[in-house]
């Protein structure tokens, strides 16, 4: 690792996870590991939900599906967004399912030699973005794909507010439950229930859940969930700046007194946004604020007492809540780490220790 700043995953807590959210449920397990594993690292990630009991992975879109495949996941493999007819052979040569969401989809598809194609129908219910509106469609779509050969694997919707509306959801949820008696079909994968909803919403219909984010310990208030996410960094730089003189960019910070300030090795670059400008850090045992404008590379902080060069600092982990960051910048957890980019080396942890270092930039892989 070339640059002291990483974010570190514990694996272990999110095989914890994965037991703990499966036990919940009580159905079959889709891990879903959109956006390379929520920025996590797909091929360790995937490893270590599989091992821990997860049935299938799903992910955003081909070139996601393929990489897994390509790291050598074998197992079930949804894309739960966009794919196109062009791509039909590839999916099925390398058994991977598609989600049908428009009649325009299933038309161009079955324009092709789809026999074998895994498909699982998608069922708008109610948060207009992908999927089948009218029932008629749906059942006139299950019909056009069966007679083309493909394998009408599952059905699913995803709810808008499970997290915030209890009424919505069980509204999108009655809709769900009208589709799939609808299409009175033996589908092997039914699932609704996003992270919240599978910890939240309990229902008769699905015979799967689809875990995302809870997979890394963060959803709502449960406490029985491991966080499995710090981002770190080391302090490279500490200086003493008199009072008046000013920190960063546009000058945006005027020190009230003599003070010390800290530059540490993240900028917005990284996925450090501007936005965490007065924003506190952890600092051997202290908190200490962002100050100044965050640079492209570097940020400052005030620190209420000297701490010296290579000190540890925490930007999120165990004392700076993921959750309570997200507030802080009007945002949800998912930006925050979907955010750290690829110039930060993945640091994988497992039984309290370092087993792996990722930087697929610098084609990185210390074990």
């Amino acid at each position: 690792m070339y640059r002291n700043t990483w974010m570190q995953i514990d694996l272990d807590a999110i095989a914890d996870n994965v037991k703990t959210i499966h036990q919940i449920c009580g159905k079959k397990f889709i891990a879903v590991l959109k956006a390379n594993a929520y920025g996590s690292g797909d091929r360790m990630i995937a490893k270590t939900v599989i091992d821990a009991g997860a049935d299938m992975i799903a992910v955003s879109s081909l070139d996601e599906a393929i990489v897994l495949r390509n790291e050598m996941y074998e197992g079930e493999l949804l894309i739960l967004g966009n794919t196109e007819a062009a791509d039909c052979r590839m999916m099925i040569e390398k058994n991977i399912s598609a989600a049908a969401y428009s009649m325009h989809w299933v038309t161009e598809m079955t324009a092709q030699d789809c026999r074998g194609l895994k498909v699982h129908l998608k069922v708008d219910t109610g948060m207009n973005r992908i999927g089948f509106k009218d029932l008629d469609e749906l059942v006139q779509a299950k019909k056009i794909l069966l007679d083309a050969g493909c394998i009408l694997e599952g059905i699913f919707t995803h709810f808008a507010c499970s997290d915030t509306d209890i009424d919505m959801t069980q509204r999108q949820y009655a809709r769900f439950a009208a589709a799939v008696k609808a299409c009175s079909y033996p589908f092997e994968w039914i699932h609704c229930d996003n992270s919240e909803a599978t910890l939240y919403f309990k229902d008769p219909v699905s015979n799967a859940c689809r875990v995302g984010i809870s997979l890394y310990g963060i959803a709502g208030c449960r406490k029985d969930l491991k966080h499995a996410l710090s981002l770190y960094t080391r302090l490279f730089m500490v200086k003493k700046v008199k009072a008046g003189e000013t920190i960063g960019y546009g000058a945006t910070y005027s020190a009230e007194h003599d003070e010390i300030i800290g530059t540490l090795p993240i900028g917005y670059a990284d996925g450090w946004i501007r936005a965490n400008q007065g924003r506190q850090v952890y600092a051997d045992g202290m908190y200490a604020t962002v100050v100044g404008r965050v640079c492209m590379d570097q940020c400052m902080i005030q620190m209420p007492q000297y701490k010296p060069e290579g000190t540890i600092v925490e930007l999120f982990g165990p004392h700076i809540s993921l959750c309570e960051m997200a507030d802080q910048l009007h945002t949800i957890p998912y930006e925050i780490i979907c955010l750290i980019n690829s110039r930060v080396t993945r640091v994988y942890l497992s039984n309290g220790k370092e087993v792996l270092k990722e930087n697929a930039r610098l084609d990185i892989s210390e074990q």
